[in-house]
């Protein structure tokens, strides 16, 4: 399954890119979300639009899970699921940041087996099947061989750094960096090029799903922020955070955090 089903996403997702990029910049349509939920802008709704419409045809018996699609309960019937975030990091993709990301993943019994996070701006298309390994424009990935936490690169806020979420204070020389995108933030880490990444928010399953694999398929950890294995297509389609590193740096982040309140 995961085999023939990723093609299906690379293609998805350079389709996606081009119709992006055909929006991006300032002078595209934008308007916020009720309730604070953030912007949203013509592109994400063209991306969606055609995601949907590839996908689905492509695999009717799927469910559908997107940032950009009314949910439904429909989905939690089946096995599998598409998990979608059409434009992720829409504020970077409005003022022309090239560090907007489409993420789209396969998940099945509650796992994710294909996996695309594409950043066309960047011309980078990271790529995971389960068991198959994870790549970046073709090329194979693996997490850095980083096996301690001292002077460890973590991708992570400001406030998920303030002394009151660690048993001892922050781990010492943690050398902080930040991607507006948590994709982004995930392929990255699988990249080698940081550490490890942390959120300690609730964080929506569109944002993770196909980075989570990506970076377990590049050699690295990932959970909640409390440790425990992800598993997605919820009910609520949400997550408790997220640690997810290479194995010596994750089993360090986690150690060091306070339980959640």
């Amino acid at each position: 399954m995961p085999a023939t089903d990723l093609p299906l996403l690379i293609d998805a997702a350079r389709i996606a890119g081009r119709i992006a990029c055909s929006y991006a910049g300032p002078a595209t349509q934008r308007w916020d979300k009720p309730d604070g939920a953030g912007p949203v802008t013509e592109a994400d709704l063209a991306v969606n639009d055609m995601l949907s419409s590839v996908l689905r045809a492509a695999r009717p018996g799927y469910g559908w899970l997107s940032e950009e699609t009314d949910d439904s309960a429909a989905r939690l019937d089946g096995d599998t699921v598409f998990i979608i975030d059409p434009i992720d990091g829409t504020r970077s993709f409005v003022e022309g940041s090239k560090t907007w990301a489409h993420s789209i993943a396969v998940a099945q019994a509650r796992k994710i087996t294909a996996a695309v996070v594409y950043l066309p701006a960047l011309g980078k298309l990271y790529a995971a099947a389960s068991g198959q390994g994870a790549t970046l424009n073709d090329a194979p990935l693996r997490v850095s061989g980083t096996d301690q936490m001292q002077g460890c690169s973590v991708l992570a806020t400001k406030p998920a750094l303030q002394p009151h979420h660690w048993r001892a204070g922050v781990p010492p020389a943690l050398k902080r960096g930040h991607r507006p995108s948590l994709a982004y933030r995930l392929a990255l880490v699988a990249e080698g090029r940081f550490d490890g990444m942390l959120t300690l928010r609730d964080s929506w399953e569109w944002d993770i799903a196909a980075g989570a694999l990506i970076v377990t398929e590049a050699g690295g950890v990932i959970s909640d922020r409390t440790g425990l294995p992800l598993q997605f297509n919820n009910p609520h389609p949400t997550l408790n955070g997220i640690i997810a590193a290479t194995p010596a740096v994750h089993a360090g982040l986690h150690a060091a955090l306070l339980p959640p309140p």
